[in-house]
């Protein structure tokens, strides 16, 4: 009785397995491209001209919008109630600040008053902050990670953490809770990436 060929079965899953690790590569890549083409997108934006003070909307009071549970929730984060205070006296938190913004607040807060929050920022109109969360909502990102936020923090000069001694401080995804969608698009991603990793199973060679 002819035997199976184990040697060619066991090349067959290395490649498979090989072809998935790459394939998990490509897809980590093509998502720091979209965050890169995001930040060039959004540094182009900020660029452009403003309008006059008398093309733009008038930033409600502040008690107009605190008194949500959204905000009530977003403010648990550090980092969130760092970057709402900041946005409340008319700061300007720099470009990385108002992307991490939206980023997150995207997630509670409904557009009409992400608008609201991002034009506080003196540096900012309505048309920009319009263009930036079509952005951050057409490429459906993920929050971003406190590495990240690090990073993007050491690109400006207002600091988007307020400590950044705290481990807890950014760490968005111990903080704050999200929609089910944004930890089951992670899981699907790191489940994929996992079993990409993973070596081949080899073939019972005493079969």
């Amino acid at each position: 009785m002819a035997q199976p060929n184990i040697r060619n079965h066991s090349t067959s899953q290395a490649t498979r397995g090989s072809q998935e690790i790459d394939a998990a590569e490509k897809r980590a890549e093509a998502a720091e491209h979209r965050v890169e083409e995001l930040e060039q997108r959004i540094e182009a934006l900020e660029n452009s001209p403003l309008p006059t003070a008398t093309d733009r909307t008038p930033s409600p009071p502040a008690s107009e919008v605190d008194d949500s549970d959204a905000l009530t929730a977003l403010r648990q984060e550090p980092m969130m109630d760092h970057l709402l205070n900041a946005l409340a006296g008319g700061q300007d938190i720099g470009h990385y600040g108002r992307l991490v913004f939206a980023m997150v607040a995207h997630h509670f807060l409904p557009e009409d008053a992400m608008i609201e929050w991002l034009i506080r920022d003196r540096d900012f109109s309505p048309e920009q902050a319009e263009a930036l969360l079509r952005q951050v909502e057409s490429r459906d990102y993920n929050p971003p990670r406190r590495d990240r936020i690090l990073e993007w923090q050491s690109q400006q000069e207002f600091p988007i953490l307020p400590n950044v001694d705290d481990p807890d401080c950014g760490n968005v995804y111990r903080n704050l809770k999200f929609p089910e969608s944004v930890y089951e698009h992670i899981q699907d991603y790191q489940e994929e990436k996992v079993n990409a990793q993973e070596p081949a199973p080899m073939a019972n060679a005493s079969r």
